[in-house]
């Protein structure tokens, strides 16, 4: 009976070291792949972003009036003033956690699904304004909640976030997405 228990013990022993292994195996090959990922989806959030603020300066340039800008481009810097400030406070002043590859940088929430989430959530709430065909419109949306879905999965994945770094930056990505939607709102209702 003692010799079962010890060859059973054996058996996990080897199982576990040889699932470490792979996963050590794929871990190494895949984190910089999926911090690349995450990496050109901010950039291409930038992008986004950088769209609509030469949208703006056009327009403000053009009806030679900083109030006659579209207000949902006008009021977009609030949401990310707030990303901002978010970032400030837990990166500079409450550190909840670290980042789970040991390198004590702080993690959570995650400052990339942060950025991206609320950039393209933001804009797809003013999209119909500006993409007048439907089919345009569901493929760029397609596209962010692709681009979202990729930063939410790669931060994990990269070992540079814990899940829950990344569900607390998409609760604070809707809030404040969220905020700025009730703001458009209620500046439409006030110019009726």
């Amino acid at each position: 009976m003692r010799h079962h228990k010890v060859y059973h013990f054996k058996i996990k022993k080897t199982l576990w070291v040889f699932f470490v292994a792979i996963k050590n195996l794929c871990y190494n090959r895949t984190m910089n792949m999926w911090e690349l990922i995450t990496n050109i989806v901010l950039i291409l959030s930038f992008i986004t972003l950088g769209i609509f603020a030469v949208l703006g300066l056009y327009q403000w340039i053009t009806r030679k009036s900083f109030k006659k800008i579209d207000k949902q481009i006008r009021w977009m810097p609030i949401p990310l003033l707030l990303v901002a400030i978010t970032y400030f406070l837990f990166d500079k002043v409450w550190i909840l956690s670290t980042r789970p590859n040991g390198s004590g940088e702080p993690s959570f929430p995650s400052t990339h699904v942060l950025i991206v989430t609320t950039i393209f959530f933001i804009v797809t709430i003013i999209l119909p304004k500006y993409i007048k065909s439907k089919t345009v419109r569901i493929i760029l949306e397609l596209l962010m909640v692709i681009g979202i879905g990729l930063t939410c999965t790669g931060r994990v994945l990269a070992n540079l976030h814990w899940p829950l770094d990344v569900i607390g930056a998409i609760i604070f990505s809707f809030i404040y997405s969220e905020i700025y939607f009730q703001i458009i709102k209620n500046r439409k209702k006030s110019k009726k």
